[in-house]
């Protein structure tokens, strides 16, 4: 069975553990599913990690789709979280939720953004 935002609170509800791993592509999200692991973060670190940038940055909506898309092909019960990267949200609630959109499109069942009280509008536009 897929884990969900429902099984996700019912799990902490319950006190129980909840593992969260990121994950770039579908190799590792099989192996990552396979083992149990509740939530696949798509996270826009792949700009470090898998890019060799120096930071986050220069990540692109169209890499996050394009991992996010194999991440969720080798994630059969885990949830696919995707970060949003910079820029991608900041202009307006609406840009917020066209580029949520995209990832959601590309197979995320959620997705992130950071930037606390600035970002509340936006964030209830999603929610």
């Amino acid at each position: 069975m897929r884990t969900t935002v429902s099984s996700l609170q019912k799990m902490a509800v319950e006190g129980q553990k909840i593992a969260m791993l990121t994950c770039y592509d579908a190799s590792f999200a099989a192996l990552m599913d396979e083992a149990g692991v509740d939530v696949l973060l798509v996270g826009d670190s792949l700009g470090m990690v898998i890019q060799g940038e120096d930071s986050t940055l220069p990540v692109t909506m169209e890499q996050m789709e394009y991992h996010t898309r194999i991440v969720a092909r080798g994630a059969k019960k885990a949830l696919v979280l995707a970060d949003m990267p910079f820029g991608s949200y900041q202009e307006s609630p609406q840009q917020a939720f066209r580029n949520a959109a995209r990832l959601m499109a590309a197979g995320a069942h959620m997705v992130k953004l950071e930037g606390g009280a600035t970002m509340l509008e936006a964030t209830r536009f999603l929610v």
